[in-house]
């Protein structure tokens, strides 16, 4: 098993940036895929970046460009770092990790893009 704990999230105003951390708690080598996704107010959770063990990156098409996910197998951690940010970016943000014995979830971080 692993162990996600998110961080970094809060208020922002539109136009900034914030960037979201998720430490592991053990080694990532491992692990297949990580990734972020994101639940809006009322609304599903949705993809919005993931990062494959190879280093190959995907991301939801409304981040693409402005949103840039990263890992850093020294420290055990994923990166999202989220720029030119939008109202409808606010959601709670949770990281995401599999790997050959299941998925994981952390308990989520709070985003709100608002003036």
């Amino acid at each position: 098993q692993v162990q996600l704990v998110e961080s970094g999230g809060g208020l922002v105003q539109p136009g900034g940036s914030l960037r979201l951390s998720c430490a592991a708690s053990r080694s990532i080598f491992t692990i297949s895929s990580m990734g972020w996704y994101r639940q809006p107010p009322g609304k599903q959770r949705e993809l919005v970046a993931g990062i494959s063990s190879g280093g190959r990156t995907n991301y939801a098409e409304p981040v693409k460009g402005r949103f840039t996910i990263s890992t850093d197998t020294g420290k055990n951690a994923v990166y999202m770092q989220m720029n030119s940010l939008k109202p409808e970016d606010t959601a709670v943000y949770y990281c995401n990790a599999v790997d050959v014995r299941g998925e994981y979830w952390g308990q989520g971080t709070q985003v709100t893009v608002s003036s």
